[in-house]
């Protein structure tokens, strides 16, 4: 067996009246994401980390910004054609440890159905999915909320 490990790093600009995707989850805030998907950057940096791992490039290598076809897609459904792509080498997901930062909402009350959302859709258990979030202590973009950050790490496995 073959371990590999990948990290990801995305960020978005957060703008007024804008939807803020994050994990799949809509969170209720004055600003929101801004990009050619749904910007959930919690999803791309996971995307990243996969195919960082799997040596197969980056999520803009992927999808896009100026492919139509992606444009205001749901990130959960690039998130199911990154795992596509890891199955076709060969690859399984061990687990997944992620990290948001921002200031605003808490993201407290929607990790549980952030991790319910990325397992069925990758179909590894809950169990396997770490998210957490910190601020910025009022620092910089992120501390200014015109910004929101995300890291991710995977572990994939190749028999």
């Amino acid at each position: 067996m073959k371990i590999k490990v990948g990290f990801g790093f995305d960020v978005h600009q957060l703008k007024d009246g804008h939807p803020f995707i994050v994990g799949g989850v809509n969170l209720e805030h004055h600003r929101g994401a801004f990009g050619h998907s749904d910007a959930d950057v919690l999803l791309h940096a996971i995307c990243d980390a996969l195919l960082g791992a799997a040596n197969l490039r980056d999520i803009g290598f992927h999808f896009q910004n100026t492919d139509p076809r992606w444009k205001g897609i749901s990130s959960m459904i690039l998130l199911q054609e990154t795992v596509k792509l890891l199955t076709e080498k060969g690859y399984t997901i061990g687990n997944i440890d992620a990290s948001l930062c921002l200031e605003a909402p808490k993201i407290n009350p929607y990790i549980p159905q952030m991790q319910k959302n990325i397992a069925e859709a990758i179909n590894i258990p809950e169990e396997d999915i770490s998210i957490k979030a910190t601020t910025n202590e009022q620092m910089g973009f992120i501390g200014r909320e015109e910004g929101v950050v995300a890291y991710a790490v995977c572990l994939i496995e190749k028999n």
